[in-house]
């Protein structure tokens, strides 16, 4: 025997008006998400955020028969820009603040790439700063868009990058693994390619300059 559980989510602005009430019973699986609650009202993951307790739930995050179950639909200031950190620096690199940047309760899947050093003792990068932010920028909303993103963030290391460390953190966050995998590396790859970044291999038989092809000339 399935057992089930009883909600009452709370509705508001146009959902409450398409339903012609401010809340409706649900009967969720016993082992129900908060995902199962927009599935359950014909929703999207995107068009609603579920709210548990008056906090934003991720879309896992299971529902208890004492919750305050609420739909909350986009709100009158309107969604958060979706690029959320870029930057070319010279310090050192920590992944937790680009996966904290691009979270975000309506996404169902997060994905961090890690540039690291190997190989060699060192790298030194080099960078146009103010073009390779922009390109960042540029490329890193194109990707979103083309994929449907959250939350995109990237940020390279310039000057000496030590063997293991990273020089470059891209992160995405988006509604299902599948395109928030491919834009992560859609976003890695382009910059890679496109931004005007430059190393140097400090090996033992001395610097070694790393070129590949130059980006390609606009017609």
């Amino acid at each position: 025997m399935v057992r089930s559980v009883k909600v009452t989510v709370r509705l508001f602005a146009g959902l409450r008006e398409r339903a012609g009430a401010d809340r409706v019973e649900l009967e969720l699986p016993n082992d129900a998400r908060a995902r199962d609650v927009l599935s359950a009202m014909g929703l999207e993951p995107g068009q609603c955020i579920v709210a548990l307790d008056r906090e934003y739930a991720e879309a896992d995050e299971p529902i208890r028969p004492t919750h305050e179950v609420a739909l909350i639909p986009p709100v009158s200031g309107g969604a958060p820009d979706v690029i959320r950190l870029v930057e070319v620096t010279e310090q050192p690199l920590d992944p937790a603040v680009v996966l904290e940047a691009v979270r975000d309760p309506r996404a169902g899947a997060v994905v961090l790439f890690e540039g690291v050093t190997r190989d060699v003792e060192a790298l030194d990068y080099e960078a146009y700063v103010e073009m390779a932010t922009s390109k960042l920028e540029q490329i890193a909303r194109e990707v979103a868009d083309k994929h449907g993103l959250w939350g995109v963030a990237v940020i390279h290391r310039v000057g000496r990058v030590p063997l293991s460390e990273p020089s470059v953190l891209v992160a995405a966050s988006g509604a299902h693994r599948g395109e928030t995998f491919s834009g992560a590396r859609e976003l890695i790859d382009r910059a890679k390619a496109e931004a005007p970044i430059w190393k140097v291999e400090l090996t033992p038989e001395g610097p070694q300059r790393v070129e590949g092809a130059l980006p390609e000339w606009p017609s």
